[in-house]
């Protein structure tokens, strides 16, 4: 089974080009389970199910989405093998910009929105940084000028990644990022790794301490000026 995890900014429209991908996908005899996870609430499984695509819904509440999906993959290949799929698509919530969902084998797909800004390549991290392909959209909004740009970002920060301007209210596009889970490899979870660390999630905050004083946390801390140190047993 190949496993493609689609990763991106919130509202960069990552839904959208994946059922365009997914219907192409389904055109050809290929079966695809898709799980998507989100922080507090979703429904855009019902729209994986309008075209007929099996989907799993996993909330991370207070968890990292990073840390929610890595510990819960096994039963995400599980449930999709259980569906007898060529491909587990799963869409991640996109919490932050220091996202890093990538494993080593599966195919990473970022979906970037070309209206957030020019340097905003630049400003996220892993997700653009380690990912196979970039999926840029929205680009009919901006000028040819401002696409380049955006284009030279990407390169500048991952130059190996695959570009495809795709439209995810056309679908223009699409078929060409189905055309690349189809070459993807197939994943073994044995040995299978992330590319990059994840986000730390390691400090009292993130176990429930609400008091902001600095003088009540412990764990991974990072001060303001970059320093970071270990506070604790």
């Amino acid at each position: 089974m190949r496993m493609v995890i689609v990763a991106g900014t919130p509202g960069s429209g990552k839904t959208s080009v994946l059922i365009h991908a997914l219907k192409s996908l389904k055109s050809r005899g290929l079966k695809s389970s898709v799980v998507k996870i989100d922080c507090l609430y979703t429904d855009d499984d019902r729209k994986f199910e309008r075209i007929g695509v099996p989907t799993l819904v996993g909330l991370s509440m207070d968890m990292c989405p990073d840390h929610y999906a890595i510990y819960n993959i096994d039963d995400m290949i599980k449930w999709a093998d259980a569906n007898e799929s060529d491909f587990l698509i799963i869409e991640t919530a996109g919490l932050c910009h220091r996202c890093a969902p990538y494993t080593k084998n599966c195919l990473g797909v970022c979906v970037i929105d070309a209206t957030s800004g020019p340097n905003t390549p630049l400003k996220v991290g892993p997700f653009l940084s380690t990912a196979d392909i970039a999926v840029v959209t929205k680009g009919d909004m901006i000028s040819q000028a401002e696409r380049e740009i955006f284009r030279e970002r990407i390169l500048e920060v991952n130059p190996s990644a695959k570009i495809i301007e795709a439209n995810g209210l056309s679908g223009q596009g699409c078929v060409e990022l189905a055309d690349e889970m189809i070459e993807s490899h197939e994943v073994s979870l044995e040995n299978e790794e992330l590319r990059h660390s994840a986000p730390l999630a390691v400090c009292t905050l993130c176990v429930g301490e609400t008091r902001v004083n600095k003088r009540h946390h412990r764990g991974i801390l990072r001060r303001i000026d970059g320093f970071q140190s270990y506070e604790g047993e």
